[in-house]
């Protein structure tokens, strides 16, 4: 991934995505908006902070990346694996028109100027372009995602809704908390034991009794890679969103008296 730095923001985008010349994509950090105080400053959600602030860092993080704020569509996420197809009736909602979009923490489409938008203050972002189809998705994978698979669900929505070949499919995986960080009790343990039989290569012991670290961006990788994507069409950040939080909001770190990071993804005309 790479850092890019403009117009006083900082964000990062996929270089397997900006070669394709195919989309405006980027993950953004807290870095060049106006929102102040524990917010500071570019926070994208409304809870805490005033609608013009919010508003006002829309349009900048956009413009950077060369899209319309006004073409945002964004849902409620709540931790669960349902992907929403998104249609052009659907740009402005969360934004400029009420967030109908319930339960998604997926939006996939292959309708360009729409710009898709998930939510992130730990949790792993997931980006997906088929460059040969034009279709790109956004998920949102925390743990419960993840456990659920949402990554490999996104992936066999784009092959059966949209024609997509698993070949094809380029993957990015944004910054999200590390496995050096992302200590997990035995609740979690459990839902990936259940689930995965590699689930063991990504939880590590640690020194306090019934507690693990867990490597969500290695996980949602081996998930990616098993439900057909090439590995070599995967992309990562390696960034721990704790380990930075001078640059990105972490949950972990704040609580949720903190600003929300955002993916961002567009197909181009």
């Amino acid at each position: 991934m790479k850092k890019i730095e403009k117009d006083g923001l900082i964000y990062f985008v996929f270089e397997s995505f900006e070669n394709t010349g195919l989309v405006n994509h980027c993950f953004s950090t807290r870095i060049g908006g106006v929102s102040e105080g524990g917010l500071s400053s570019l926070n994208l959600r409304f809870k805490h902070d005033k609608r013009e602030n919010v508003v006002e860092n829309y349009r900048r993080i956009c413009s950077a990346i060369g899209s319309d704020y006004r073409n945002t569509v964004f849902s409620h996420q709540t931790h669960k694996d349902e992907i929403y197809d998104v249609k052009l009736s659907d740009r402005g909602k969360g934004l400029f028109k009420e967030r109908e979009i319930q339960d998604k923490d997926g939006l996939v489409t292959n309708i360009p100027e729409i710009v898709l938008v998930t939510f992130h203050a730990d949790c792993t972002p997931l980006y997906f372009l088929d460059p040969v189809n034009r279709v790109i998705a956004l998920t949102h994978s925390g743990w419960r995602g993840t456990a659920l698979s949402i990554g490999a669900k996104t992936v066999e929505k784009m092959v059966k809704d949209y024609g997509c070949e698993r070949k094809n499919i380029l993957c990015g995986i944004g910054p999200c908390i590390g496995g050096c960080c992302y200590q997990v009790d035995n609740v979690v343990k459990n839902a990936f034991e259940e689930k995965f039989d590699f689930w063991n290569k990504y939880f590590k012991p640690d020194n306090e009794k019934g507690k693990y670290l867990l490597d969500l961006e290695g996980m949602n990788r081996e998930i990616l890679i098993r439900a057909g994507i090439r590995p070599e069409n995967t992309e990562t950040a390696g960034l721990c969103t704790k380990c930075h939080s001078d640059l990105f909001y972490s949950h972990r770190v704040m609580g949720d008296l903190r600003g929300s990071l955002a993916a961002f993804m567009e197909l181009r005309r």
